[in-house]
């Protein structure tokens, strides 16, 4: 501001000092003499230049004043751009003190998580803390109540020892007592131990006397026995083979193999009677690959309504109540 009215004031000396020196030029007319003149035309006289001096001085203090008005408006340009710069100097400084706010707030919850955060470590290390004094006096306590039945079961013990030790006295006292007792029966055992060996090889040379007499009778038994089993299981056999044979001959009469059936088709089945050869069951043991061929087999042990059986049991018990016979397009077995 201060600059702008020394501006101004600079102008306007100058304006005037320009009026001045323009002004120092005027001459004032010459003073009048009373003379003839010589020639018919007149002098033209300096009126002319008395006129043009003021017109020269007001352009000129036209000029200065458009070179004011130029001024004030370059000074208001000025003002304007310093206002502009000034709101936004106040607007960055509004945005920095926002921004400081933000911060600030930024920084005071910060503060306060930690605060928090430091809060919630201090409460756990305070919990961990009580824990681990329970903790410890649960220990204690443990190690107190284990101390307790240690010495307890110590006690029990020392009476357990003191008790076994009075029972293995009362042991050995009874066990002394009883091999005494022991030895006296023990004498008398053997006594009567001589007595009855003596008594014993006497009753033994009448057993070996006897025994003697009655193996070779027993011999002679068993040899009559084993010729008597010998020449019955002969028999049995003979009855056997023969009654195999018409059971044979009636399944071959009563089997009719299918055609597909080749020399090395061989079934086996399980034949179980009654005594009075009447079928119980047949069961297919082995068969041939051949469905149709088995099949046929077990057709035919079915189809016969009552099988030569031989009357005597034990014959029909040994080789007829259950048996197994082999199909085979060749033979029966």
């Amino acid at each position: 501001m201060a600059f702008s009215v020394g501006l101004h004031l600079l102008i306007l000396v100058i304006a005037i000092s320009g009026w001045s020196w323009s002004s120092s030029n005027y001459e004032p007319p010459p003073r009048s003499i009373s003379a003839r003149l010589i020639s018919p035309e007149p002098r033209p006289t300096p009126d002319v230049t008395e006129v043009d001096q003021p017109d020269e001085a007001e352009q000129r203090l036209v000029e200065d004043r458009k070179l004011l008005e130029q001024q004030r408006e370059t000074e208001q340009q000025r003002k304007a751009e310093e206002q502009k710069k000034k709101q936004e100097a106040d607007a960055r400084v509004q945005q920095q003190a926002e921004q400081k706010r933000e911060e600030q707030a930024q920084e005071k919850a910060r503060a306060q998580a930690e605060k928090k955060t430091q809060a919630a470590e201090a409460a756990k290390l305070k919990a961990d803390a009580e824990a681990k004094e329970q903790a410890r006096q649960k220990t204690e306590q443990q190690a107190q109540r284990q101390l307790q039945e240690a010495k307890r079961k110590a006690e029990e013990q020392k009476q357990l020892e003191e008790q076994r030790k009075e029972a293995e006295a009362e042991r050995q006292k009874r066990e002394k007592e009883a091999q005494e007792q022991a030895e006296q029966k023990r004498v008398e055992a053997e006594r009567k131990r001589q007595e009855a060996e003596r008594r014993l090889r006497e009753q033994n040379l009448k057993a070996l006397a006897q025994q003697a007499t009655d193996a070779e009778a027993d011999q002679a038994r068993k040899s009559q026995q084993a010729a008597a089993a010998r020449a019955r299981e002969a028999q049995m056999l003979t009855d056997a083979e023969k009654y195999q044979a018409l059971i044979r001959d009636s399944l071959s009469r009563a089997w009719y193999p299918p055609s597909s059936a080749t020399e090395e088709t061989t079934a086996r089945l399980q034949i179980s009677l009654l005594p009075t050869g009447e079928l119980v069951n047949v069961t297919l043991v082995r068969g041939s690959g051949n469905t149709a061929f088995d099949n046929s087999a077990l057709s035919a042990v079915r189809s016969l309504n009552r099988y030569p059986v031989p009357k005597d049991r034990d014959t029909f018990d040994s080789y007829f109540r259950q048996f197994t016979i082999e199909f085979n397009p060749s033979r029966l077995r």
